[in-house]
């Protein structure tokens, strides 16, 4: 809508002032800003008349205030509640002295003396009970102050405030806001640098009330109540690594942003801007949290790689067992995977692995099985793996005719898994078993694999899948070299150990 100001003209031609009159007009229509009487005659308040009208589209009360109620409209108060959450860096729903200073110099680009915060909190403790608590300001109180704003005329400030934090006209987070630019060139990728992993691990840590290392169904819709809608369904469940109790662990809730990243990044941005990544690290934009990796092509020509995340696709026919490879993955046996709602079920896992020390994010995704209809994303990866179903004398001849087909003269590595190995092994009806098949084109021996155990799950094949994605080039020139899986499976070990180290140590400091 478009603001209006009521003006009285001529005011030089009365001896009294309507003022009187006007203002019931005025607070009968609530599309009137402001009312004022001016005198081009004497030049009386012309001035004043455009810094109104100015004021009036530049900071409208509309949107902020209903004057009937005398209170702040839902939206404005939806938005200034996530800005609440934003600025209480340590989630105890108080503002204390250094977070409403960092609220300042945010908004202001100036801190509060310490003394105008005293004066800040007075005001707030004479008007209302529980405003101040602590001696910190509460939502209510946060509320209140930017009532009193308005009231007095000082809808500027609010404004201020709400266009820091990415708001419109309208209180809807601007698209430059949540979607700035950012250019991926082709056969690049996405990743989340280091300090967008310190910003993620700051809101896990003051959302784990319980310091349990893992968010509870409580936790985590705590953690997205600055969201306009919950972004992580039930699937996100099987898709990360989870504790006993099905809740998000720590590692599986950065894997899900890592994942997030990976395959959409404008949905990532969104994200971290809900979250306020770049407001607290002080970006000009959350697009300082991705990092753009280099071109596949220049990596296998320089025969080395500085990306973190590698996506593996996981092929087979229906029924091979390409989903239990994927929920092994995330430590989930044969009798866990039951229990699995249908609905709740996912195409991808992600988890981290170890290469030679290094930690890596492996992304496997379960390619539906229709032949026919493989996507080129369905192609695309840095790594395959073929499964059948050493049960099934079927199961082989799909994963022969997809390399055939698909990968035969690939540069991308691939593996042959040979899925529900605790069952009896039966022929295949293939011109070729599953052996000869592999050595003929140079790949590795179909690898046995089950998730039908009470033991821990091996990690070691999913380490070697890690590892070729790193090292294309070495797949087929170590294809004879049994020392350099070795190497990989030791240092994955090491690595192992001394994470559980680590993170036993991290538990008992938190």
């Amino acid at each position: 809508r478009v603001p209006l100001i009521l003006v009285g003209n001529k005011s030089d031609l009365v001896e009294h002032s309507s003022m009187e009159t006007i203002l019931p007009i005025m607070n009968q229509y609530q599309d009137i800003e402001t009312c004022v009487e001016c005198s081009a005659k004497n030049l009386k308040n012309i001035s004043e008349l455009f810094y109104y009208a100015q004021k009036a589209v530049l900071h409208p009360t509309g949107p902020l205030y209903c004057p009937e109620e005398k209170e702040l409209k839902p939206s404005c108060v939806k938005a200034l509640t996530r800005i609440f959450k934003v600025s209480d860096l340590d989630n105890d729903g108080i503002l204390n002295d250094n977070e409403l200073n960092f609220f300042q110099r945010t908004c202001f680009n100036t801190p509060l003396a310490p003394q105008a915060l005293e004066d800040v909190k007075n005001v707030v403790r004479r008007n209302m009970a529980d405003g101040v608590k602590d001696n910190g300001l509460t939502l209510k109180g946060f509320l209140f102050l930017h009532t009193l704003f308005i009231q007095r005329g000082r809808h500027e400030t609010t404004w201020t405030v709400l266009r820091r934090f990415g708001y419109d006209d309208d209180l809807e987070l601007t698209q430059e806001y949540l979607y700035p630019l950012i250019k991926i060139p082709s056969d690049c990728t996405t990743e989340l640098n280091h300090n967008a992993y310190l910003f993620l691990q700051s809101i896990f840590d003051k959302h784990d009330k319980d310091r349990d290392c893992a968010l509870s169904p409580e936790e985590l819709k705590d953690l997205f109540k600055v969201f306009p809608y919950m972004p992580w369904g039930p699937d996100v469940n099987n898709t990360v690594c989870t504790n006993d109790q099905g809740w998000i662990t720590y590692q599986g809730y950065l894997s899900q942003w890592t994942l997030t990243t990976y395959l959409d990044v404008q949905r990532s941005l969104e994200y971290l801007g809900y979250l306020g990544y770049s407001i607290i690290y002080e970006h000009d934009s959350q697009a300082a949290a991705i990092t753009v990796t280099r071109n596949k092509r220049i990596d296998l020509q320089k025969k080395q790689t500085q990306r973190s995340v590698f996506r593996c696709n996981v092929l087979g026919a229906r029924g091979s067992g390409k989903s239990g490879f994927l929920q092994a993955f995330l430590g989930k046996n044969l009798q866990r995977q039951r229990r699995i709602r249908e609905d709740h079920k996912s195409l991808y896992a992600i988890n981290t692995t170890y290469v030679y020390g290094q930690e890596k994010y492996l992304l496997l995704h379960e390619v539906m099985p229709d032949f026919d209809l493989l996507s080129e994303e369905d192609l695309s990866c840095d790594v395959v793996c073929l499964v059948y179903d050493i049960n099934n004398p079927r199961s082989f001849e799909y994963c022969a005719k997809a390399y055939k087909q698909y990968f035969l003269d690939s540069k991308v590595p691939c593996v042959v898994i040979a899925a529900k190995s605790d069952l009896h092994e039966v022929r295949q009806h293939y011109s070729l078993p599953p052996l000869e098949f592999c050595r003929k084109h140079k790949l590795h021996p179909p690898q046995p694999f089950t998730c039908n155990t009470n033991d821990t799950l091996s990690k070691e094949i999913y380490t070697r899948l890690t590892t070729m994605a790193m090292y294309p080039h070495m797949a087929q020139a170590d294809l004879k070299n049994s020392t350099f899986w070795l190497r990989a499976s030791l240092g994955a070990t090491v690595c192992a150990v001394l994470g559980f180290a680590m993170y036993r140590a991290l538990l008992k400091q938190r």
